[in-house]
């Protein structure tokens, strides 16, 4: 055994950068494996709000954009359209939007915040197909209606507030999303109106 003196202040010196190098070690493996946990761009893309330009939309005019994958339109509706809405609510499922396929603010009779502009996921509520609009000629499919939207896939029927008709394999209204508007001439998709 030796006697020679202990030099505690080299070993403190050592425990301290040991203890550095070992912290550092820790922080570089932890860093990439927290960050792993966030989601990627192309997540965040999808999920992402939609801000849609709808002050060069014709009346009677049907635009479509993709929210989280999905089609979504966005139609300007006359005031012939709006004011037949309340002629044919004998014939619909749902014709009080009870179900819930929409936001609060949008159930009401043209299930919309602005009645001008009617904005529906584009997927029928039987099978996901994506009806097609009619806007001169849907009276083909329903006697009295003007306007409106046939899934060919399975014959499902949808008026111009996407309310299903009675007897179609659809068994629920168009779903109407979380939608608020910017100023008169945009809309954001995917944001409740009233959140920022």
């Amino acid at each position: 055994m030796s006697n020679a003196p202990v030099d505690t202040g080299r070993r403190r010196f050592l425990t301290a950068a040991t203890a550095v190098v070992g912290g550092a070690g820790a922080v570089a493996v932890a860093v990439p494996f927290i960050k792993s946990w966030n989601p990627s761009a192309k997540a965040k893309a999808a999920g992402a709000p939609v801000e849609v330009n709808i002050s060069k939309v014709e009346p009677g005019q049907l635009i479509r954009v993709e929210w989280r994958g999905k089609p979504v339109w966005v139609v300007r509706r006359t005031e012939e359209i709006l004011d037949g809405l309340a002629k044919h609510d004998n014939q619909l499922r749902d014709p009080a939007s009870v179900e819930e396929q929409q936001p609060a603010y949008a159930q009401n009779a043209v299930r919309s915040i602005n009645p001008e502009f009617f904005i529906a996921v584009g997927l029928c509520t039987h099978l996901g197909c994506s009806p097609t609009y009619l806007p001169d000629t849907f009276g083909e499919q329903v006697e009295g209606v003007a306007s409106g939207f046939f899934c060919p896939c399975h014959g499902s029927k949808f008026d111009m507030a996407g309310r299903v008709f009675q007897g179609v394999p659809a068994p629920l209204n168009l779903v109407v999303p979380p939608h608020q508007y910017i100023d008169d001439g945009n809309v954001i998709i995917g944001v409740d109106q009233g959140a920022a």
